[in-house]
């Protein structure tokens, strides 16, 4: 059967402009880091994309090393784009990304013209498009001049292979050094792509998110969830599955130690006080702050699709229940500053 999107697509989803560009992305975005692989089939895919689509969220977030394997979420991507999305790519953004391993030898990864270049190239030809709407540098290259890096990213812009680009996972410094750079180049730093979550507050205390707040990049952020672990699912015990499942996955074991697990516990009470989940009320809380444009969420099946969508109904947090949360997490923070070598994506 030929899919039809949903003409009531754009009646319940909120969007927001990313920073000071002319860019809106939907408050919550689709990113297709680790379930949409290889072990993917398509009919399972297409009615999560296809569901999500008809609720509003018309961004899609890639990267060039998704899958697993790498490369693999793109091809499914494409597959889809092909098959039943391609009436509606404009109205779609789709974004990728270049910044780890994806290839042997020393241009494979990391922030050289040579790289992200090749990998820009190689990411259209696995999603079948002549362009991306939004193109990141995935992490900080310390061996690299930043200006060589963002150099790339003007190029992609001015090549017509991406509309807009953003870095991701880049701190305050590196940030306001990024944008810079391509300002001098006459390009916008649309948007930054951190990790952030109410267990892991780096962009706050580093100052990255008054940053881009100051100078008018937007923001989205990844791992709202904290992988996973915000649902309350590792409290009660399940990891068959999941990512706390696989020891060698991309959470690492003190993401689900006791401490942790004790501040999500603390936040149950919060979340049902306010008749929501516990996938809502740490949705809510990401988007709470004005600089955060979308929330980037990662489902295996429709239905975690749906809680996730179920944010849209109680957005708004009170001081007093932000006060509430602060204190009932306070213990269990996660350490996610990006480090020189980057957090693994």
């Amino acid at each position: 059967m030929t899919y039809r999107a949903d003409p009531a697509r754009y009646d319940s989803m909120q969007y927001r402009r990313s920073g000071k560009s002319g860019l809106k992305l939907p408050i919550i975005s689709l990113g297709l880091w680790q379930n949409f692989g290889g072990t993917r089939d398509y009919p399972s895919a297409m009615e999560i994309l296809g569901h999500a689509f008809d609720a509003g969220i018309t961004h899609f977030d890639l990267a060039n090393n998704y899958g697993p394997p790498a490369g693999s979420s793109e091809e499914l991507f494409g597959t889809v784009l092909a098959r039943d999305f391609r009436p509606y790519r404009d109205e779609m953004i789709v974004s990728t990304k270049a910044g780890y391993n994806m290839w042997p030898g020393p241009y494979g990864e990391f922030g050289s013209r040579k790289y992200v270049l090749a990998s820009l190239d190689q990411s259209l030809g696995r999603m079948g498009l002549d362009y991306v709407d939004i193109f990141y540098s995935h992490r900080f290259d310390p061996d690299t001049p930043l200006e060589e890096t963002m150099g790339a990213l003007a190029h992609a812009v001015r090549s017509g292979k991406a509309l807009y680009v953003g870095i991701s996972s880049y701190p305050e410094k590196e940030t306001r050094e990024a944008y810079r750079i391509l300002k001098e180049m006459g390009v916008a730093t649309t948007i930054h792509q951190p990790s952030y979550s109410m267990l892991n507050r780096w962009i706050e205390d580093d100052k990255t998110m008054d940053a881009c707040g100051e100078l008018g990049i937007g923001m989205i952020a990844f791992s709202p969830l904290a992988q996973g672990v915000l649902s309350g699912k590792y409290n009660k015990g399940k990891t068959e599955g999941t990512r706390g499942g696989n020891p060698n996955g991309s959470l690492r074991a003190s993401h689900i130690e006791p401490r942790v697990l004790a501040a999500v516990e603390a936040l149950e009470p919060i979340a049902h006080a306010r008749g929501q989940s516990m996938v809502q009320l740490a949705l809510s809380w990401a988007l709470r702050r004005p600089e955060m444009t979308s929330a980037l969420v990662g489902v295996r099946t429709l239905e975690q699709l749906k809680d996730n969508l179920g944010v849209l109904n109680n957005l708004s947090l009170a001081d007093d229940e932000i006060a509430a949360i602060d204190a009932a997490t306070k213990g269990g923070l996660m350490d996610l500053h990006p480090r020189p070598s980057g957090w693994l994506r």
